[in-house]
């Protein structure tokens, strides 16, 4: 069979133009023919290899980790995410490193690729893989896909994902979904990752992420932790990313154990339902207070007057109760005590708010709903809803406006104003829902 004519194209190794730059940057990172690589991306990186331009190095079965010098990612603005492309480009550039050991050290002797199946996990909790995200997030570990970091992951994305996940070894985006479970997204707990992985064209969009949690019950954002330039962050992100979103597919890590963190709004918190001996007369405990916090939240708050505590009371009772009642129970499944039922809902962010009490129709304006007001958004209900808090005395973190589009200012005042209404903890996390509505507008 006659020799394809892309092996006859060898990238400069000494040319600085973005061209050949890119040229030997995304032929170094191409699959071997034997692993679903092009035979076309074989045969250029076969060139690359002979004249040692991109100072690559092949051992074992498997590509090291390489880079070659110079830019390692085109020019232009940095997306929200900061992985060096545009969000509004999802064909931007992500260059990666390939699988190796830690460190980036030869193995000793004769060894498996790195590509092949795992043949033993390192067990791992959600806690322990969130602890280990954090760690990188909190030291600022600069982004680079030819370094390792003292425990010997290498710095990108997929590097990160190894790290918090305690593999072997750096694994990359071709060869992470063998160390995991594909789940759907609604199953997402800490800890799970999101993986995009472009077969085609490895070093075009490809990124993985680690999920921390949601961070609403609309479960439109979400905690990112992530390796991306300059340093390893934790941000909220759009599910499932800022570019390619539908393209990113969820798994759980294999080797998990015990540790649930699984949470709809933050981490560290548990969706598990904690029995109904936590509730009802004489109960004291921080259950009762995160029931009063989300029934407050879902437009419970007009039966407290003041702010939900860990003591339970008839507030607690009458708000639970009109809760069940505003799914269509009745009888015994409304009566005023979580059950499992209800604290599923109340947890997930599911099922049917509070309605508004007697009289509230014709003092407040009816609330437009949650979607209105989450980053990105723009309208005049978050104009209006900024004017109101203005008039009512928060304001204080506008710099100029309100204006129709949500900001972090729009958020903390909101906060404020919840805050002020006795709420803390998921009841005061800055977004409005109906009771913050109606109390803002009544």
């Amino acid at each position: 069979m006659a020799a394809p004519v892309f092996e006859e194209y060898e990238p400069a190794a000494d040319c600085p133009c973005t061209g050949c730059a890119r040229r030997r940057r995304e032929t170094a990172l191409r699959l071997a023919v034997r692993a679903g690589g092009h035979p076309a991306a074989h045969g250029a990186r076969r060139a690359l290899v002979l004249v040692t331009a991109a100072g690559v190095a092949l051992g074992g079965g498997t590509l090291a980790a390489a880079h070659p010098a110079g830019p390692s990612g085109p020019s232009g603005p940095v997306g929200p995410a900061g992985h060096g492309r545009d969000r509004d480009d999802p064909d931007a550039a992500t260059p990666q490193g390939g699988t190796g050991p830690l460190h980036g050290r030869p193995h000793a002797g004769p060894s498996a690729s790195h590509a092949s199946a795992p043949a033993a996990l390192r067990p791992a909790t959600r806690t322990e893989i969130i602890n280990r995200a954090k760690r990188w997030v909190a030291a600022k570990v600069p982004y680079s896909m030819e370094k390792y970091w003292t425990d010997g992951y290498r710095q990108d994305c997929s590097g990160f994902v190894s790290m918090a996940w305690n593999l072997a070894g750096n694994e990359w985006t071709g060869t992470l979904d063998r160390f995991g479970t594909r789940l759907d997204r609604s199953e997402l707990q800490p800890g799970d990752m999101l993986l995009f992985h472009n077969p085609a064209d490895p070093s075009r969009g490809s990124h993985v992420t680690l999920f921390g949690g949601w961070t609403d019950h609309t479960r439109t954002f979400y905690t990112a932790y992530e390796q991306t330039r300059p340093h390893a962050r934790r941000l909220a992100t759009p599910m499932a990313y800022w570019n390619n979103s539908g393209r990113y597919v969820a798994y759980r890590y294999k080797g998990l154990t015990g540790g649930t963190l699984g949470n709809p709004g933050a981490p560290g918190t548990s969706v598990a339902y904690p029995g109904r001996a936590s509730f009802g007369p004489g109960a004291d405990n921080r259950h009762v207070t995160r029931l009063g916090s989300m029934l407050a939240e879902r437009g419970g708050g007009r039966f407290y007057r003041s702010g939900p505590g860990p003591r339970w009371t008839e507030a607690d009772r009458e708000a639970t109760r009109a809760f069940q009642r505003a799914q269509g129970w009745t009888g015994r499944d409304a009566d005023g005590l979580p059950g499992p039922d209800t604290w599923r809902l109340l947890v997930t962010g599911r099922g049917r708010d509070i309605p508004p009490g007697p009289g509230a129709a014709a003092s407040a304006p009816a609330f437009p709903g949650r979607a209105h007001f989450r980053p990105g958004r723009s309208g005049p209900h978050v104009e209006r809803l900024g004017r109101q808090l203005v008039k009512r005395g928060f304001g204080a973190h506008y710099r100029s406006g309100p204006g129709p589009r949500w900001t972090e200012a729009d958020r903390r005042n909101v906060q404020a104003f919840q805050r002020a209404q006795g709420w803390r903890g998921a009841a005061a996390n800055g977004y409005p829902g109906p009771e913050t509505w109606r109390r803002l507008f009544g």
